[in-house]
């Protein structure tokens, strides 16, 4: 009998996996499972909020004053002891179906709590349909201290070192005092993001105890995979597509007219621009024409041209401009690292290495890859999945799932960069949605799962991982989500499963949301776009229902 895995009840609130047996692809494939105990970030400190009101309640606007008023006269109800005290808002959004979405993060002496977000959902008419997030009680009754001892600048030196960041950074780190629970405790400290590329490409985000300036914990977030006129160029892709570009014509001093991978044709958006890093360090990818047809063009021309073909998707489909919908630009950079393979995405730039020919050729040559890297950049700039364990396996899901949509030819993601010797050794593509386990997890993960050493399609599958090992295994259980969404989809179709999980992606889900909060968030947001009892909610709770997320 399968196992069964439980949403919490209403009101109680990288790209590639590990399992490539010879190469470390986004997930990194350990030798042996380390000995030494594990640290456990305290996933259950913000407590799951999700309160569901039995008939709309009816206010006088949709405002943030509006929404802390609601709380704050409920806050027995959503048991949150003072909302207008605690709570700071964060941002409000006017959605296309005339929802109004009020998020707020708590707060404690003015100081953040780290994932601990509450969001106020209307509908069009002004009455308030959900609240959901999650919120820390601890923090919320303690008496906590929130003066930090230590400096913010000690504190960058800390993280630069505990991470082996090189001595020039790509990016100025940044640095926020945060309450961070962890270990069953919550710390006063300063989130410290350290972002470099390099032999070893890190997105760190190290919390430094803002007392002692001990480092309390750490991950790496790389997630795997003037005017100018802009003017249309050609270029040849790494399987032999002829590509329409948009590039940019540059009179450069010493060097005369150049074509550059530049585009600025899109109304509201700050460019779509490809980089080289064959040298290593960044320079726009520049040729002597408009047509860009060098065996060295080519992973940049596929880079450029698919970057477009994802942007035109989301503000055509979602009216999205760009990563953060405020029109943001995109940067993808080719030639990354020696015979390297893998892709990610860094909070910046979307990173493609060149494969080795044998088990890769340039990833940049697949849609659904650049798919799968620009929707972190979605996901960092909406719901901001924290990448660890099972809302870090949400985050690889949502990227897959709209990977999948975008190349929307099958429910495979990377098919179309495997070599000839990963598809000789029977791996035709990186993961499949509609029949994950016909890959194999790497060796080191097998003991976690049920010892069957697949991919996952349902919570009795589930690999039970520790942070050491692919964050708490968040490309190997993201096919649980992955596959409900692919069984979704065979009952309504991929354009509304879109639509769907989009919207749970960017006005429900929260930074720790985990897969129960996952499912609720989508059911709901079917709910919104298609009605109570539609055929469409039904589509994605039986989803769910059939991997064994339940309500």
């Amino acid at each position: 009998m399968r196992k069964k895995f439980i949403a919490p009840l209403v009101v109680t609130t990288a790209l590639i996996t590990a399992s490539l047996p010879y190469h470390n692809v986004l997930a990194e494939q350990p030798a042996q499972v380390e000995s030494h105990t594990v640290k456990q970030w305290n996933e259950k400190a913000n407590v799951p909020l999700f309160v569901k009101e039995k008939q709309a309640v009816k206010r006088s606007s949709s405002t943030t004053e509006d929404a802390l008023n609601y709380l704050q006269q409920n806050k027995e109800k959503v048991n949150i002891k003072n909302p207008k005290a605690d709570l700071k808002k964060k941002k409000s959004v006017k959605d296309e179906l005339g929802m109004t979405h009020v998020r707020f993060n708590q707060t404690k002496n003015g100081v953040p709590v780290e994932g601990a977000e509450i969001i106020v959902h209307y509908n069009a008419d002004n009455e308030i349909t959900v609240v959901n997030g999650a919120y820390n009680e601890e923090v919320e009754t303690s008496k906590f201290n929130t003066s930090p001892t230590f400096s913010t600048e000690d504190a960058l030196q800390v993280a630069k070192s505990s991470t082996n960041a090189p001595s020039t950074l790509d990016q100025v780190p940044t640095s926020e005092l945060v309450i961070y629970p962890f270990e069953g405790k919550n710390h006063l400290t300063y989130k410290v993001n350290v972002n470099f590329l390099g032999d070893e490409p890190g997105n760190w985000f190290v919390f430094v105890d803002a007392m002692s300036g001990e480092v309390v914990d750490q991950y790496n977030a790389i997630m795997d995979a003037g005017h100018y006129k802009t003017q249309t160029g050609t270029g040849t892709g790494v399987l032999g597509d002829h590509r329409l570009l948009h590039v940019t014509k540059n009179k450069v001093e010493n060097k005369g007219i150049t074509f550059q991978l530049a585009d600025y044709s899109h109304d509201g958006l700050d460019g779509i621009i490809t980089y080289d890093y064959s040298k290593n360090y960044l320079e726009v990818f520049s040729n002597k024409s408009a047509a860009f047809k060098s065996e060295f063009a080519e992973p940049a021309v596929d880079a450029h041209y698919n970057s477009e073909q994802v942007y035109d998707y989301y503000l055509s489909e979602h009216g999205r401009n760009s990563l953060d919908d405020n029109g943001m630009p995109i940067q993808s950079v080719v030639h990354y690292g020696d015979n390297y393979n893998n892709a990610f995405w860094n909070g910046t730039y979307m990173v493609y290495g060149d494969g080795d020919g044998e088990f890769f050729i340039p990833l940049s040559a697949s849609l659904d890859v650049a798919a799968h890297e620009m929707t972190h950049g979605v996901t960092s700039n909406s719901a901001n999945l924290i990448y660890r364990f099972q809302s870090g396996a949400l985050n690889e899901a949502f990227s897959d799932i709209f990977g999948a949509l975008i190349d929307e030819s099958d429910w495979e993601i990377g098919e179309d960069i495997m070599a000839p010797a990963a598809v000789a050794d029977g791996r035709t593509s990186l993961r499949s949605l509609s029949d994950p386990s016909k890959y194999p997890v790497g060796a080191a993960y097998v003991p976690y799962g049920n010892g069957e050493g697949k991919y996952p399609s349902h919570m009795d599958e589930f690999y039970d991982l520790p942070g050491n090992l692919d964050n708490g295994g968040v490309h190997i259980n993201s096919s649980i989500i992955n596959h409900a969404a692919y069984l979704t989809a065979q009952d309504i179709g991929r354009e509304k499963l879109g639509q769907i999980y989009y919207r749970a992606l960017t006005q429900y889900l929260t930074p720790t949301s985990d897969f129960s909060d996952a499912r609720q968030a989508i059911v709901q947001s079917a709910v919104d776009l298609y009605g109570e009892d539609s055929a469409e909610m039904e589509g994605a709770a039986g989803g769910f229902n059939s991997v064994g997320i339940l309500e």
